[in-house]
């Protein structure tokens, strides 16, 4: 089978919508046979931050000698993005393969009937064992307590910030929101925490007590010092030290997830992994994750970042009061179910235009609502936005894209000139 036609087959499940609940993962791990992954596995929830603490977290797992696998979700542009090894993703050949074989698997009539995401973490771990990985970094879908991966057993627990995000799902308050991403917690297994929030906190306190698990929250015990100038940051752990780095990541927001990343390394030396000082400072400084602040040259330049929710726009806007480039335009899209009046409430003010426009998914919101909400100029397609954008900007301006990650992906694409898969529609 080609690879496009396994996709497409692939994404056909996502008829079967979002649905919630590890029962079916569980019975689908008993379909392939799988008890014993053979690799421990590092867990990574929350609502924000969590991509790219897991390709720091996996990049100093490889950096010091283990074949380390890494799952995260969405994916950008094609659906190899989602598993890698050692931060390369799959090949197109293998990953058809693989589809094709899962697929028919699961068309079997005792086998449970599972979903888009439930296929895409089978497919992930299958490949990091047959890989034979040493270690995996796995990302949480949505949530925690119900989602997929938690029905794979992991050695090391990590929620980064939580913030409200898909509220109708996980609930309407940072408390609620915290149990869903509390829901990772096991037994005994050591949890690594960003969150600064005290209600946040005492939710997870509270649940890891529950299952006797010890707790290191980040704000308390990881020491983050940035220099004068602040193009570098020093980190402390313990008696872990690290000198003043320039992180691989732009924005201050970064600094928590690098002090994340660097307590759950040092804390994976407890699972008989020897990480030295080194790979941590690579992992720190030379990861890259796409669209997260992510610039791209030219006249004006483009600043992509997947910004989807108030924490992230609030993130993006204090970047933005330190940029020098005039002007700036805001290119913004976001699904019908987000916060948007606050997200334009943090961007506004940082940028001199804004360009409403839609992104190619049946969830997005009208580009006109949104124009509501704050004045703006509309123009319903993302490629004649840009276009628009563009010319705005000038060339010494910059365009700033965000709202949602769907937008950001199809004109990532279209400025790279990358291939990508049909738009997931979940």
């Amino acid at each position: 089978m080609r690879y496009e036609a396994a996709i497409e087959k692939m994404f056909a499940l996502q008829a079967r919508g979002m649905r919630m609940g590890i029962e079916r993962m569980r019975d689908a791990l008993r379909v392939r046979g799988i008890t014993d992954l053979g690799f421990p596995i590092i867990q990574v929830a929350g609502t924000n931050g969590k991509g790219s603490v897991s390709a720091m977290i996996a990049l100093g797992l490889s950096a010091a000698g283990y074949r380390t696998g890494l799952f995260t979700s969405p994916h950008l542009h094609r659906f190899t993005e989602r598993v890698q090894i050692d931060a390369e993703p799959l090949g197109t050949r293998e990953t058809a393969r693989r589809i094709h074989e899962l697929l028919r698997a699961f068309q079997e009539p005792a086998a449970p009937e599972v979903s888009f995401f439930e296929l895409s973490t089978l497919f992930a771990i299958e490949a990091f064992r047959d890989h034979g990985c040493d270690v995996a970094v796995i990302e949480v879908g949505l949530g925690g307590r119900l989602d997929a991966t938690t029905a794979l057993p992991a050695q090391l627990s990590v929620i980064t910030r939580i913030a409200l995000d898909h509220t109708h799902m996980l609930g309407d308050t940072l408390v609620k929101i915290a149990a869903e991403k509390a829901g990772i917690i096991r037994p005994g297994v050591r949890v690594i925490a960003a969150s600064r929030e005290r209600e946040v906190q005492q939710v997870i306190v509270e649940r890891a007590r529950e299952l006797k698990a010890p707790v290191d929250f980040v704000s308390r015990a990881v020491r983050v010092e940035p220099t004068r100038d602040g193009q570098r940051v020093a980190f402390q752990f313990g008696r872990e030290a690290l000198p003043a780095l320039r992180l691989g990541l732009a924005g201050e927001h970064q600094r928590d997830n690098a002090a994340t990343a660097f307590a759950t390394l040092v804390r994976a030396r407890e699972l008989g992994l020897k990480i030295p000082a080194r790979a941590i400072q690579r992992a720190l400084t030379r990861v890259r994750w796409p669209a997260r602040l992510e610039r791209i040259a030219g006249k004006p330049r483009v600043l992509l970042d997947a910004a989807h929710n108030p924490d992230g726009s609030r993130a993006l806007a204090q970047y933005l009061a330190q940029q020098k480039q005039r002007p700036r335009v805001l290119i913004f899209g976001v699904l019908a179910d987000k916060d948007y009046p606050e997200m334009l409430r943090s961007l506004a003010p940082h940028v001199e235009q804004i360009i409403y426009t839609q992104p190619n998914i049946a969830r997005a919101l009208g580009a006109e609502q949104l124009a509501r909400e704050v004045p703006g100029i509309v123009v319903s397609r993302p490629v004649a936005a840009l276009r628009r954008a563009k010319r705005a900007a000038h060339g010494g301006g910059m365009v700033v894209i965000a709202g949602s990650i769907f937008l950001v992906a199809e004109l990532r694409a279209k400025l790279l000139g990358l291939a990508s898969d049909p738009l997931i529609r979940l």
